[in-house]
């Protein structure tokens, strides 16, 4: 009997750390999928913000804005005629 008994007591320990260690490697995978998704979202908005400095520069350049004042003269001179 009681040898019986340890043999029950041994099937449930190793099914209870069997599951308990599944249930760990699902909580990894899911935090890994996290970072992993957040990562590739900061690299996306890095990539924007570049283009977007970039543009800015453009605007604040003084050779892009003068040649800006040329062009609206240009149009509006084209306007009155």
């Amino acid at each position: 009997m009681r040898l019986g008994f340890c043999l029950v007591f041994v099937a449930f320990y190793f099914t209870s750390v069997m599951l308990f260690t599944a249930s760990l490697r699902n909580a990894n995978d899911r935090i890994f999928y996290k970072i992993c998704a957040a990562r590739v979202s900061q690299s996306r908005l890095k990539q924007q913000l570049a283009g977007k400095q970039l543009r800015l520069e453009n605007l604040i350049n003084p050779a892009s804005v003068s040649q800006q004042i040329n062009q609206q003269i240009k149009q509006i001179k084209q306007i009155k005629k």
